[in-house]
């Protein structure tokens, strides 16, 4: 196997080939991503008749999370767009915020969905928001994406009880209620800039996607009758309420109960999607004028392809992951002589970009430097909270996020990178902004 410096050089050279086959040869991003999987084990050294177990485990595995999650959320968005339900609920969030301010709207709902419900299944229940906010307001397509996405991953990286951030908060030995809080307090503006404001110069200088383009057909579509505003919030709401029993479940029941077993079953994600589809088709149907096979067979074809995709990034991810470039990485960083917070947020962010997962660079890094927060000098919460900065951004080809906001954003490859990576990004640097800010009060805000 491959060691030291040289890991590195392949990461980056694996990345180099993968958009070379992408967007100078067109290659189909499903066939690049086992390419360059099968080509990075190789390179790094992986015993021969290792490698098409590992490239399999990762695709497998990473369909054990979101596969059944895919094929639903896009079965649920098609009924939810069919039945007029996102038009009445882009029409609520325009009259609330505004146009102007209407990114700004979504990215904050971003923020509070993402709290109790895992990135992956927000971002594709909420996705035909973004298309049908677009098409109303003008705004470019990309706007909406960069806002939805970064509002999602800063509250799925800094706010507990989302598991990343749990752990941390766990690791660094931090108040988990004062945590929540100024977690809260990073975030917000994290969102605001990344999602809102970058989402909104990056979209005016990125010309209009295919998907774009599908929306204008859209304004077509003809109802049976309309549906209610109140519906509509409640349909799109019903996942996520039920995915928050299994929060609930988990802070507040005793475990092993009858009680804490019901509601825990209903809130596995894949469950209350599934409850939500149900209950769509039956609910929704006075409001749908397509029939139900074309609904079916326009959401399966749609989701074939995005699971593919979405398990390749996996199996990429594996590869690398299993390389020992972790571990590298740790050993390397830890001789540098650079302020305790912005080292605890460079350590995040490389090994999210290397490893490909906000919650193993969360994990990870909080494992090595929390326990020495106190022999650091650094305020446990502070130190916690500049590492889940640095997990927000820098999300590569290598994540599965990644795939599954290029395909239900509707984004090309490049589009991807400069909205949803870039826009990590530049919010993971707002949150350790705020962090420092948080510094300067420190013996003056409790557990600071």
């Amino acid at each position: 196997m491959v060691t030291g410096n040289l890991l590195i050089v392949i990461f980056l050279l694996s990345l180099a080939a993968l958009f070379f086959m992408i967007l100078k040869l067109k290659v189909d991003p499903f066939i690049s991503l086992i390419a360059v999987a099968f080509a990075a084990a190789l390179a790094l050294g992986f015993p021969l008749a290792d490698i098409p177990g590992v490239v399999a485990g990762g695709f497998g595995n990473t369909l054990v999370g979101v596969g059944i999650l895919i094929g639903l959320g896009v079965i649920f968005g098609n009924f939810l767009g069919a039945s007029g339900a996102i038009e009445k609920i882009a029409g609520a969030v325009l009259k609330l915020f505004g146009v102007k301010r209407s990114a700004a709207g979504l990215s904050l709902t971003g923020v509070a969905v993402s709290i109790p419900v895992f990135f992956d299944a927000a971002f594709v229940i909420l996705s035909g928001l973004v298309r049908s906010l677009s098409r109303r307001t003008g705004i470019s397509i990309v706007t909406f994406v960069t806002a939805l996405g970064i509002g999602l991953i800063v509250s799925h990286s800094m706010i507990a009880p989302t598991p990343g951030p749990m752990v941390v908060a766990e690791n660094t030995g931090s108040d988990l209620g004062l945590f929540i809080v100024y977690g809260l307090i990073c975030a917000i503006p994290a969102a605001l800039v990344g999602g809102f404001l970058y989402g909104s110069f990056i979209g005016k200088r990125i010309p209009g996607t295919v998907v774009e383009e599908e929306l204008v057909q859209e304004e077509a579509v003809a109802y049976k009758k309309e549906i209610s505003t109140r519906l509509s919030f409640f349909m799109l709401a019903l996942p996520i309420v039920l995915i928050l029993l299994n929060t609930i479940t988990q802070i507040w029941l005793e475990e092993g109960s009858t009680l804490s077993s019901i509601l825990g079953f209903i809130g596995d994600k894949n469950v209350a999607l599934f409850i939500s589809v149900l209950v769509a088709i039956i609910v929704l149907k006075p409001y749908i004028n397509v029939s139900y096979k074309n609904l079916y067979d326009e959401a399966i074809e749609s989701a074939g392809m995005i699971i593919l995709v979405t398990g390749a990034g996996g199996a990429f991810g594996a590869v690398i992951n299993q390389s020992g470039i972790g571990d590298h990485l740790i050993e390397t960083m830890q001789g540098w002589s650079i302020p305790v917070l912005v080292l605890a947020f460079i350590f995040a962010q490389i090994l999210r970009a290397s490893l490909g997962s906000a919650t193993v660079a969360l994990v990870t890094t909080s494992s090595i430097m929390g326990p020495m927060a106190a022999e650091l000098g650094a305020s446990p919460i502070l130190l916690g909270l500049a590492i889940c900065a640095g997990a927000i951004g820098l999300s590569l080809p290598n994540d599965s996020g990644f795939w599954v906001v290029n395909k239900f954003g509707g984004l090309t490859i490049p589009q991807t990178i400069q909205a949803w990576s870039l826009g990590g990004f530049i919010a993971g640097l707002t949150a350790l902004t705020m962090v420092y800010i948080l510094s300067l009060f420190s013996g003056i805000l409790p557990g600071l």
